[in-house]
This record gives C-alpha cells, structure tokens and sequence, in this order.
C-alpha cells in the first residue's frame, strides 16, 4: 500500500521568484472549445492602463477541478473567518475602482 502511495506522489518545486506572488485584483476568464485563459491583471489607481501579469491556460476538464477546489476552500475559509461578501453580485457591473474610499478619477 505505501509503494503505491509513493508511486502516485509528484515532488513539486517552488522556485523563489515564483513564491512571492504576482498581486492581482481582477481576472478575466475566456474560453474556447478546448481551453479556458485565465488573465489575472493588476489595476493600480491613476494608471489609465492595467497589464496582465499572469495568464493560465486550461482545459476544461482542469477548469472545472479549479473551480470545485476554490468552492472547497472558500467553504472551508468562511467556517473559520465568516462570509465573504462581494458588492454588485449578479448585476454584471465592475465593483468601484476607487481603493478603499479615496480621491476618485474624473474623465
């Protein structure tokens, strides 16, 4: 039993650029038939322009496991911490860009 344990066990490496993170505060989500991309950006206030910092490639089979292990994991976040809320759910308007309460950009 134990050598088929050890068989089934991937050795993942965390190298130390990667361990630090990339902040992100918005992901756009596309897909095909094939695949879903992930773009994790990085909107700063006074920047007309957000770059993306990170885009993830998946097939969907993959997305989908994404999906049930960030739903496990918010459960499992919110049973120690309490709800997570979120403004403006279901009504597809962007949450305000105004960083917690500061001066706001006029066009």
């Amino acid at each position: 039993m134990d050598q088929d344990k050890k068989k089934n066990q991937i050795n993942i490496e965390l190298k130390e650029d990667v361990a630090q993170g990339i902040y992100s505060n918005l992901a756009v989500i596309s897909h095909s038939s094939s695949e879903f991309v992930l773009d994790f950006i990085r909107i700063m206030p006074g920047t007309p322009k957000a770059n993306v910092k990170s885009r993830i490639i998946l097939a969907p089979e993959h997305a989908k496991r994404l999906l049930m292990a960030l739903e496990d994991n918010l459960r499992k976040y919110e049973s120690v911490f309490g709800p997570v809320t979120i403004n403006n759910v279901g009504d597809g308007s962007m949450p305000p860009m105004n960083f917690g309460g500061g001066p706001v950009g006029e066009a």
